[in-house]
C-alpha cells in the first residue's frame, strides 16, 4: 500500500502495522496493516467512527496494548524499532520521545497526587533532576499551556480542576520531556466547543514552538480540519482513503470518507435533513471480504465482496481503497 508520505525525513515510520486480539475462541483483528510516515512539525488525523481501531494504533506504537494483543509490522522512531525493545526500554521511550495526550484525563491523572507532584515525576524518572528543579520545570510547563494562577494549580488535584484545565495539564504532562511525537487520542471529546477550539489552538502553537510531529485521532471532522496537515481515514481497521486535508474536503474520493463529510453538522444545513450512513462498523472478528464498508455503501457492487480491493494513488501521494477510483490529475486537486 502506497505510504502517506511527508515531504521531510520521516521521524516516525509505521510499515503494515497488524494487531490482533486472541482470546479462547475469539480473534479479533483490530487494525489490519496500516502504514504511514510523519516529519517533524506534521500533523497527521487519523479519523473514523468509534471501534474502527484508531485507538489500538496509537497504544500500539506506545507498547500500552495487554498481553493477549499479537503486534505486527514496523514502527521505527527517529530509526529506533519500537516494537522489538524490551519493557525496560519502552517505559523509558515512553513520556521522552514519545508521549501521548489520553481522552480522558480523569482517568489517566492520578487521582492522590497534585498536579505538580506527577509533572515533576516525569522529569526526574526520565532526567534524573532534583525534585526542587522538576517543580520548577512544572509550574513553567502550566504556565506555557497557558493555565492560569499557574503556581496555585500546580498544588491542585486533578479533580479540583475544571475539565478544560485538566486537559491542558494532560499537555503538560505529556510534553515534560519535549517529545519528538506526540500522540493526542481524541483530546477534545469530553470538552465544550469554546474550550475544544482553545485546546486545538494551542496544540497548534506548541507544536509551532517544538517542532513535534503529531498523530491526532478522532471522530469529529470539523476538529480535523483545523489542525491537520494530513488526513487517514480508517475504518474496520485499515486506512481507506488518505491525503491532504484540502483534498480531504474538497474532493473526498471514498464513499465512507463522503459519507462522514455529508454527515456533518454545520451551518450550511439549517432547515435540511442530516444525511446519514446506514447499517453500523462490522465486528473485527467476521470481517466480510473483499471491502469491510460494502454493506453500508450506497455503491457497492460484486466487485467489492472480492478479496482483493484495489488502492489506487493519486500525483499528490494521496490513496484511496476502492473499486471505483480512478487516479486524479494533480491539476484538479490544486485548483
Amino acid at each position: 500500500m502506497p505510504d502517506l508520505m511527508p515531504a521531510e525525513p520521516p521521524v516516525l515510520r509505521v510499515d503494515d502495522l497488524t494487531v490482533r486480539f486472541r482470546r479462547r475462541n475469539m480473534d479479533v483483528a483490530a487494525v489490519n496493516g496500516v502504514s504511514f510516515a510523519l516529519a517533524r512539525g506534521e500533523t497527521l488525523t487519523i479519523l473514523g467512527e468509534s471501534g474502527s481501531g484508531k485507538s489500538v494504533s496509537l497504544k500500539a506504537l506506545m507498547g500500552l496494548l495487554p498481553d493477549y494483543a499479537t503486534i505486527a509490522g514496523s514502527v521505527l522512531l527517529d530509526d529506533r524499532s519500537v516494537l522489538d525493545l524490551s519493557p525496560a526500554e519502552l517505559a523509558k521511550l515512553r513520556g521522552g520521545a514519545i508521549a501521548m495526550i489520553f481522552q480522558e484525563p480523569m482517568a489517566a491523572l492520578d487521582p492522590v497526587y497534585t498536579i505538580g507532584e506527577q509533572i515533576a515525576e516525569t522529569i526526574i524518572q526520565h532526567e534524573g533532576t532534583s525534585h526542587a528543579k522538576a517543580m520548577h520545570r512544572a509550574l513553567d510547563l502550566l504556565d506555557h499551556v497557558k493555565i492560569p494562577s499557574a503556581s496555585r494549580r500546580l498544588k491542585n488535584f486533578p479533580h479540583e480542576l475544571s475539565g478544560g484545565m485538566r486537559q491542558r495539564a494532560m499537555i503538560a504532562l505529556a510534553l515534560a520531556c519535549s517529545p519528538s511525537v506526540l500522540l493526542a487520542d481524541e483530546p477534545t471529546t469530553a470538552l465544550d466547543v469554546t474550550v475544544q477550539i482553545q485546546i486545538l489552538l494551542l496544540l497548534r502553537q506548541l507544536q509551532q514552538e517544538l517542532g513535534m510531529a503529531i498523530v491526532f485521532v478522532t471522530h469529529d471532522v470539523g476538529a480535523a480540519a483545523e489542525i491537520s496537515d494530513r488526513i487517514a481515514v480508517m475504518y474496520a481497521g485499515r486506512f481507506v482513503e488518505t491525503a491532504t486535508v484540502r483534498e480531504i474536503m474538497r474532493s473526498p474520493r471514498h464513499p465512507y470518507t463522503q459519507g462522514l463529510l455529508a454527515s456533518t453538522v454545520h451551518g450550511g444545513l439549517r432547515g435540511r435533513v442530516l444525511e446519514t450512513i446506514p447499517g453500523a462498523p462490522p465486528n473485527l472478528a467476521h470481517l466480510p471480504p473483499g471491502c469491510a464498508f460494502a454493506p453500508r455503501c450506497r455503491h457497492a457492487g460484486d466487485l467489492c465482496t472480492r478479496s482483493d480491493v484495489p488502492v489506487t494513488a493519486s500525483p499528490t501521494g494521496a490513496m484511496v481503497r476502492c473499486v471505483r477510483a480512478v487516479p486524479v490529475p494533480i491539476s484538479e486537486v490544486s485548483a
